[in-house]
């Protein structure tokens, strides 16, 4: 490893030597994961609680507010996510051991059940379509379709981070990490937005 002289050098009889921090360009300092991860949470955060007293706003206004049937799959969504952030956490944990073969494949089972969340949350939509609950039938629905989809994006997103630490060939444990923690934070999110949801 290459290493850089302190500043520190002329100012004293004994040489100072460090480790350079950024000898390589390609590698993210420490913590720019951590701090990425922060923001987003922030931002997502606010952008939900913006949505979210717009939507107890809108109910507090009687005319044209008529609640959607909540299709029961919304059940299966959430025992979905719920399994998908306990089988990333064990692959985190495994990965921290130095068990990389292993933690793969729970990262892989939570990719697959990430993807069945997303096929239950259409099957949702397209159970409403069917009841004629379309996104402009009412404020509910139009909230429910908003609600549902943008976490879904969110998701999606999470879906590539998982995929770029199983298929990547950067192998940091704070990418792992901070891809981990991004997921339990979109659980508990769709935790909030369902129970919002069912007390239209």
């Amino acid at each position: 490893m290459s290493r850089l002289l302190s500043d520190r050098a002329g100012n004293t009889d004994q040489v100072v030597v460090l480790p350079s921090a950024l000898e390589d360009p390609r590698n993210s300092p420490p913590g720019l994961y951590r701090v990425g991860l922060l923001t987003a949470c922030i931002s997502i955060s606010a952008f939900f609680i913006a949505l979210v007293i717009a939507y107890y706003w809108r109910k507090m206004t009687p005319p044209f507010w008529e609640p959607v049937p909540i299709p029961k799959t919304l059940w299966l969504s959430t025992v979905l996510i719920v399994i998908s952030s306990a089988t990333f956490e064990t692959a985190r944990r495994l990965f921290r051991r130095g068990h990389w073969r292993v933690a793969s494949h729970f990262l892989l089972a939570t990719a697959s059940l990430g993807m069945a969340f997303l096929a239950s949350q259409l099957t949702a939509w397209r159970s409403l379509v069917m009841h004629g609950a379309f996104l402009a039938r009412n404020p509910h629905s139009s909230f429910f379709y908003m609600f549902t989809g943008l976490h879904a994006a969110h998701l999606i997103g999470g879906l590539v981070v998982l995929f770029v630490v199983v298929l990547g060939k950067s192998k940091r444990r704070e990418l792992v990490d901070v891809a981990t923690i991004y997921w339990h934070f979109l659980g508990v999110l769709w935790i909030a937005l369902y129970w919002v949801l069912m007390s239209a």
